[in-house]
């Protein structure tokens, strides 16, 4: 089997597995299991220091864990570096802006798609001249209803706008797994309520690991959720057993 296969259909796309990581005495994720499968729309939520973006960057291989294991598509890819899990199917966002402000909606794209394939970059020559990495651009362009804004600076796009952009360019890997940080930080409530649309009409193929802090996003997009506490898995279950729970509300949502 190739590393770029993705596994047999029964297989998760993440499985995480007593996966722990220590920074000297501070324990940021302690022995957590996951598991997050072929379009599968799964939230991760808890309080400031819960170990949430550490979490991220265990799996997408910024650090390496204490103990445990990270399988992508049923391989063991603990230890592998962050470019051999963008190859097997892995994609992720971060909150931080990415975008150049300057170029257009479409040669941001196609710059994104451009840089992952194996082709030479000339200068001079406009990115319009490479009909292949175009094509692919207009194609996510057009599925995200921003074709018809492909001439537009990055610059003049609302802050929401440029979020759904970056996960575009997320999404040139065409990757089989996407990890989102926090996409609807700092936008106002109609853009958030954009992003949820936005992030609703993806492929229902795609399997999709969210950090979220806006409840009414979070909640209305993913199936399932996760719930940190201290590094720890406090719950984990349908939005709806997660709403419900007591000890969410507690913990999580200061309801007592």
């Amino acid at each position: 089997m190739s590393e770029s296969s993705s596994g047999n259909a029964g297989t998760p796309c993440l499985e995480l597995r007593g996966l722990t990581k220590q920074f000297g005495g501070l324990t940021a994720v302690h022995d957590l299991n996951l598991t997050v499968r072929a379009g599968e729309r799964k939230g991760i939520l808890g309080p400031n220091g819960a170990g949430k973006t550490t979490l991220f960057n265990l799996i997408t291989g910024v650090f390496p864990p204490s103990s445990g294991q990270v399988l992508l598509f049923g391989r063991d890819a603990t230890h592998w570096p962050i470019h051999r899990r963008t190859h097997l199917g892995m994609a992720r966002t971060f909150q931080i802006t990415t975008l150049f402000p300057k170029l257009t909606v479409l040669e941001n794209v196609m710059l994104a798609v451009q840089g992952l394939r194996r082709m030479k970059f000339v200068m001079w020559r406009p990115l319009t001249g490479y009909g292949d990495v175009r094509a692919s651009a207009q194609r996510l362009l057009e599925e995200a209803g921003f074709w018809e804004r492909r001439g537009v600076e990055i610059r003049h796009l609302s802050h929401g706008e440029q979020r759904q952009i970056e996960i575009l360019l997320a999404l040139a890997s065409e990757p089989k797994l996407l990890l989102l940080d926090e996409p609807a930080a700092g936008l106002s409530s109609g853009e958030s309520q954009e992003m949820a649309t936005f992030l609703r009409g993806l492929d229902p193929a795609l399997a999709i690991l969210i950090i979220e802090h806006d409840l009414d996003v979070a909640f209305s997009v993913v199936d399932s959720i996760a719930v940190l506490h201290y590094g720890e898995l406090l719950e984990e279950g349908t939005t709806e057993q997660i709403r419900a729970s007591e000890r969410v509300q507690e913990i999580y949502l200061g309801v007592r």
